[in-house]
């Protein structure tokens, strides 16, 4: 069986809806938004651009539709061998459909569509609704995972305005993405990592490098420094632990930057006895910083009082707005499954006790590439409208009586700026005003690449 059959990735259930649909139906149109109070202006729109240049740029072909044909009717459900092979002699296995998009990178309100897609050509209509299960999945991902890290930027953002004296130079090496073998696939390590790459700099998730590189045109999108692992350290045995921190000084100080975890044994007698006394004078001597990670131990107490160690060693000095900054030699790195509310408590107590955001930084792994899902933001994928065979567009919608959350846009869908940010509107009432959902895909032809360069700009204005 082939992977990249995209006939096949979708849910069973969507394969006999060919025949449901009204006749004379010429085209369907479907939006993607998401559902939720429209208060919340907190939606980040990113990842379309990675299914279009990968499963939608590659054709079907007759060998997909006779695989799937076996699959799909063994399975117990209809299949529309005569609507695929259509595709594939008359369109040379690519989509008949236009999908319009907002920008990607934008933030917007719940309730504002992000994507809409139609057929193209008169007999797949019925391939709108096949789609949706693979579209979704493309852009409820990708854009959960940024909207994620915009919140933890957001928060950070706000702690380095407040104690450091250049927030905007330090806020994009404040968070690590450390999440490659948390997830689920190596496809999952690089659509989310390169959505946390919209708002941070540094990561260890190479398969982000890999998507960025190859969906955005991102010759090199993020860097990481040397570190070690337990590994590493542990394989010196622990009476030989400062042997390990030392080599490490040796091997990588050229570098510039280095962490290294330290609670192999006893994280504070690694502070204050090994870093602090034995290595201290070598350290400060290497013009290096080392970056030293506490990795187990209470998530907000340790790295405070790693911190306040360090400070009792090597010293600090305040900065402009009064904060301490530790010695550029140290810094701390907090990666032990925080969370957001536990960086928030990290941060505020640190405030409280004098210190500079900037002496820590932190890396989530699972936290932001794994432990989100589809009803985070509410993403769903709605029919709108239905064009028949006379050129008329007809409202599709539905209004559950006991659930009006669930209730849906009727028509044809635009969206422009309005006095509150982007707002939905019918499209035969946009009226002259610009319709920011433009054509991106027609046909099997990308009408728009963005770079990651302009989606990062767009990102960070929000």
């Amino acid at each position: 069986m082939s992977a990249a059959n995209l006939i096949l990735d979708t849910d069973s259930y969507k394969f006999g809806h060919y025949l449901q649909y009204p006749p004379g139906t010429a085209a369907l149109s479907s939006y993607i938004e998401t559902r939720g109070a429209p208060d919340l202006v907190d939606v980040q729109f990113f990842g379309l651009q990675m299914f279009l240049k990968d499963a939608l740029a590659r054709p079907v072909t007759r060998a997909h539709v006779e695989e799937a044909e076996a699959i799909v009717t063994a399975h117990g459900q209809p299949f529309n061998r005569a609507g695929w092979m259509h595709i594939v002699e008359a369109h040379g296995g690519f989509l008949p459909l236009v999908i319009e998009a907002l920008p990607e990178g934008v933030v917007t309100r719940r309730g504002v569509p992000l994507v809409q897609v139609a057929n193209t050509d008169p007999a797949c209509a019925w391939l709108v609704s096949h789609i949706e299960t693979a579209l979704i999945r493309a852009v409820w991902y990708p854009s959960t995972v940024a909207g994620t890290v915009r919140r933890i930027k957001l928060a950070l953002a706000g702690a380095l305005e407040r104690t450091s004296d250049t927030p905007e130079a330090l806020l994009p090496t404040r968070l690590l993405d450390y999440g490659a073998r948390g997830v689920a696939s190596y496809e999952q390590a690089g659509i989310g990592g390169v959505a946390h790459l919209l708002h941070f700099a540094q990561t260890d998730t190479m398969p982000a490098i890999v998507y960025a590189r190859r969906f955005y045109g991102a010759e090199m999108a993020g860097t990481s420094m040397p570190a070690s692992e337990h590994s590493t350290m542990t394989a010196w045995g622990g009476d030989r632990e400062a042997e390990a921190f030392s080599a490490m000084i040796d091997q990588f100080a050229p570098v510039g930057a280095f962490a290294v975890v330290s609670d192999s044994y006893d994280i504070a007698t690694a502070v204050s006895e090994t870093w602090g006394k034995r290595l201290r004078d070598k350290v400060k001597a290497s013009g290096a910083t080392v970056h030293i990670r506490p990795d187990s131990g209470d998530p907000i107490e340790t790295p405070i009082q790693v911190i306040q160690q360090l400070d009792y060693r090597f010293g600090s000095t305040p900065n402009r707005k009064g904060f301490k900054v530790l010695d550029r030699a140290v810094r701390v790195i907090q990666g032990d499954g925080i969370t957001l509310s536990d960086m928030n408590q990290i941060l505020s107590r640190l405030e409280a006790f004098g210190y500079a955001a900037e002496n820590i930084s932190f890396a989530m792994g699972s936290r932001i590439l794994q432990r989100v899902d589809r009803d985070q933001f509410g993403f769903t994928m709605k029919a709108n409208a239905r064009l028949d065979n006379a050129g008329k567009w007809h409202d599709v919608w539905k209004r559950p009586a006991t659930m009006n959350v669930k209730a849906t846009k009727a028509g044809r869908q635009a969206v422009v700026m309005g006095g509150l940010g982007l707002e939905a509107v019918r499209l035969d009432q946009l009226a002259g005003r610009e319709n920011l959902l433009q054509p991106v895909w027609r046909n099997g032809a990308l009408l728009k690449d963005w770079s990651l360069r302009e989606v990062r700009a767009r990102a960070a204005q929000a």
